[in-house]
């Protein structure tokens, strides 16, 4: 039931009156959810919550960000003060959305979702202005992993010559190699 000028709307569907959502969590994305990636559909999949585009955004903190296994995925390792300030967007989603998004990124098991400081533009404005959002992070990796070339920004089509790999079939994080990217 909602409350719509001083009418109680019993049904809403009937009067094409629309819930509102509560846009409660801000989430930095950095790789293949970003728009024009292989999986921004993600975000933009109404079975999978409510997404808006805040602005681009980038870290405050300094992360190395690498691609990595055989199916090239974007990893963002947490190791504060290494590699580069991360290019990103920055989107409002509401609980459905972020429970995806946690299955997707497989949170706590595989990536762990923390908080993190993120510059962003408003309105294409010179203003800058800093922002606590979700980011997904890797956190028990192998060292080697500082090794790879980092990257200030992803993109699946870059020159790098490593795109994303999808599966015809929803992959799994099973079938990674983990023991190219997980500690022992």
């Amino acid at each position: 039931m909602f409350k719509l000028a001083e009418f109680i709307v019993r049904n809403p569907k009937r009067y094409n009156v629309r819930s509102t959502y509560s846009m409660a969590h801000k989430v930095f994305v950095y790789g293949t959810l970003k728009q024009h990636e292989p999986n921004h559909h993600w975000l933009t999949n109404p079975n999978h919550g409510v997404a808006r585009f805040v602005a681009p955004g980038v870290t405050k903190t300094k992360y190395p960000l690498i691609i990595a296994t055989r199916y090239n995925i974007p990893f963002l390792l947490f190791s504060p003060g290494n590699g580069c300030n991360v290019k990103g967007e920055v989107y409002e989603v509401d609980d459905v959305m972020l429970s995806k998004l946690d299955i997707l990124e497989d949170h706590p098991n595989y990536y762990i979702r923390t908080m993190d400081d993120i510059i962003i533009e408003r309105n294409r404005s010179l203003e800058k202005e800093v922002v606590c959002c979700w980011v997904y992070f890797l956190m028990n990796f192998k060292p080697e992993l500082l090794n790879k070339q980092q990257f200030e920004n992803y993109s699946s089509s870059d020159t790098h010559g490593l795109p994303y790999m999808e599966s015809n079939n929803e992959s799994t994080l099973d079938d990674l190699d983990e023991d190219d990217v997980f500690k022992k």
